[in-house]
């Protein structure tokens, strides 16, 4: 047995909110949206580069204010990337951490926080 990629569910609650922090402001692009019928919560995928993501309106499939790190191979032009939009409410800095990674964290509108990460080379 092989274990393989992983797809985080992460709670959001507005729709026109989590496309301007995901699609807008990260540069996700949408892979698909679904609705069990006109006026259910949304479920839609998001992918940029390798990493995919999906984002739930539904109650019961994640909890809003989760964590999760993201493995970027340049940190530093991904945060100026990000710092380069002025996004008020997220101004990413990237710190130096004592267990060997580079990272930044930007929180999402719903609390969800994805720390991006970078080994440090020696």
């Amino acid at each position: 047995m092989t274990l393989s990629r992983t797809t985080p569910i992460l709670r959001s609650f507005d729709e026109a909110r989590a496309r301007e922090f995901y699609i807008d402001f990260l540069g996700f692009q949408v892979v698909f949206e679904h609705r069990f019928d006109p006026g259910a919560p949304l479920y839609m995928g998001v992918v940029r580069d390798g990493c995919s993501l999906h984002l739930s309106e539904h109650h019961g499939d994640a909890t809003p204010g989760s964590s999760m790190r993201i493995e970027v191979q340049d940190i530093d032009a991904w945060c100026a990337e990000l710092q380069a939009k002025s996004a008020s409410h997220n101004r990413p800095v990237v710190q130096t951490m004592p267990w060997g990674t580079r990272d930044f964290t930007v929180t999402d509108p719903f609390g969800n926080r994805l720390t991006f990460t970078s080994a440090i080379s020696t």
